[in-house]
């Protein structure tokens, strides 16, 4: 195998800045930003807008959208051609 083609594989934070929720894991993203974790160690921090602490599936504050709307109107345009 070749020798250093793949990318570092480090621990980073992800702060979900809409939940204010963060999560250390590991990852290949790097970030200029650092965030000091529970256990006293500095990481590089990616901030989120969504993750499973605020995306509406995991939630459960999902809406149901109602598409039968859409091909009655479809119908009705093409019904006469």
């Amino acid at each position: 195998m070749k020798a250093d083609i793949h990318p570092k594989y480090n621990e980073v934070v992800f702060h979900d800045v809409t939940a204010d929720f963060k999560f250390l894991t590991r990852s290949t993203i790097t970030s200029k930003e650092k965030t000091t974790w529970e256990d006293g160690k500095e990481y590089p921090l990616v901030k989120l807008e969504l993750s499973s602490a605020s995306h509406p599936f995991y939630t459960g504050k999902h809406k149901i959208v109602d598409t039968g709307g859409r091909l009655e109107k479809f119908r009705k345009r093409y019904a006469g051609k």
